[in-house]
């Protein structure tokens, strides 16, 4: 009997937010904490870059659990694979939190931490294709914008739950007990998480779209590579300004309020609120992509992100708390308008049989070179030459390649998902 659509956007969504807040959480702990804890002999900033290099490493393996992932979610389906990414990323969370720091192992808590980074990147890289389209290939095509976008929600509603428990221990602790201990707690928290999920996940059906399809007489990764190469550039293109655009504004942006010593609890409640604002809006965009199309509010976000970066710098200098917060909210709603519909445009783009691995390998491709890399360039960029301007350039041009990439494509809104899309 199939699922009704609602309960698989729920298992989605769940799934999603549980997998973001982990994964989320890492990357606010390395602009925090991780550079103190497991870096101590380099300069703060030095600590901090160092600590954002082991936040890219989860990037790299990313490919690779979407290619493999991918492989087999097309070849024996979506929900298997779904539950094996969450209990994943929650083991390697979970152990996070209980890993040694560098004043009692020495150099092996590094290496510790950067193993079980790649796992938890290894999971991502096969949970976010697999999550849009089981709800994709349930829900009809005139809704597919809407209904895909609830995925999406679970990044910033991750985020949200991750910035929120780091708000509340800011809040509530010392400075010396949240690097001795309280650090931990966000990351143990994963494990009950990951039980509740994976409780509402085992409890939908697999996709129909999938059941009914007849297997590809070729590995899917051949397939995707011999007839939708053009369309894995296009998705590699259309994430670049969007990818950036998220790390910047809730990941960066930690590191860039303390080096103008705004205090941790300041920024990290803008973007608790931005966040809020964030997850009510994606499904909005998907909606109007039911209406106007994926390309009209993908390339809006584009430019829209693009310009308003030039506006967001500044007014995270002033230093004031409303002025924070519209800069980290308005950056989160123009990464909606390209986040919202991007599930139900990137599923569009392939075929059944190939397309957890075509989207897969696109998504996760373009994150190596956005999203790993964006706080690590911005790092760098405030290293050397001691102001936000050239980061705003930088998320700029990446603006530009998306907005190429994306007059580029095709619209896709409303195919049917059961057909065989060759390029």
């Amino acid at each position: 009997m199939a699922t009704s659509i609602k309960r698989v956007v729920g298992a989605s969504l769940i799934g999603t937010t549980i997998e973001w807040y982990d994964f989320f959480l890492y990357g606010s702990a390395a602009a925090l904490v991780f550079n103190k804890l497991f870096f101590p002999e380099a300069d703060p900033l030095t600590g901090t870059l160092l600590a954002f290099l082991t936040l890219a490493v989860g990037f790299v393996a990313r490919p690779l659990g979407g290619l493999i992932f991918g492989h087999y979610g097309d070849r024996f389906g979506r929900k298997t694979l779904l539950v094996v990414s969450l209990l994943m990323m929650g083991a390697a969370t979970f152990l996070i939190g209980c890993l040694p720091t560098y004043a009692t192992v020495g150099a092996a808590a590094p290496v510790l931490l950067t193993v079980l980074r790649l796992v938890q990147g290894f999971a991502l890289g096969g949970e976010w294709g697999g999550a849009v389209l089981i709800v994709s290939e349930h829900g009809e095509a005139s809704r597919r914008g809407f209904w895909a976008s609830w995925p999406q929600a679970g990044a910033p509603g991750g985020n949200l739950l991750a910035t929120g428990v780091l708000a509340i221990l800011a809040a509530t602790q010392s400075d010396a007990a949240f690097l001795s201990w309280g650090w931990r707690v966000p990351f143990l928290l994963s494990g009950v998480l990951v039980l509740i999920g994976l409780w509402i996940r085992l409890s939908i059906t697999e996709s129909p779209v999938f059941q009914q399809a007849e297997p590809e007489e070729t590995a899917p990764i051949i397939g995707v590579l011999r007839h939708h190469w053009r369309d894995v550039l296009i998705a590699i293109g259309a994430r670049l300004a969007e990818n950036i655009s998220f790390y910047l504004i809730t990941v960066f942006v930690i590191t860039y309020a303390k080096s103008t010593g705004i205090a941790n609890s300041t920024v990290l409640n803008a973007v608790l609120i931005g966040s809020a604002i964030h997850f009510i809006t994606i499904p909005m965009w998907g909606a109007l992509s039911d209406r106007l199309g994926r390309r009209p509010l993908y390339i809006a976000g584009a430019a829209g992100i693009g310009l308003w970066i030039f506006a967001f710098f500044p007014l995270i200098d002033t230093g004031n708390f409303l002025a924070i917060t519209l800069a980290v909210t308005v950056g989160l709603i123009f990464h909606g308008m390209m986040y919202g519909p991007q599930a139900a445009f990137f599923s569009e783009l392939f075929g059944t049989r190939m397309r957890y691995t075509g989207v897969s390998i696109g998504a996760q491709l373009s994150a190596i070179v956005a999203g790993a890399l964006a706080p690590l360039i911005a790092v760098a960029l405030l290293k050397d030459f001691g102001n936000s301007l050239p980061i705003s350039v930088y998320l700029g041009a990446a603006s530009v390649l998306t907005l190429i990439a994306v007059f580029a494509a095709r619209e896709t809104q409303g195919r049917d998902l059961a057909e065989k899309v060759r390029a």
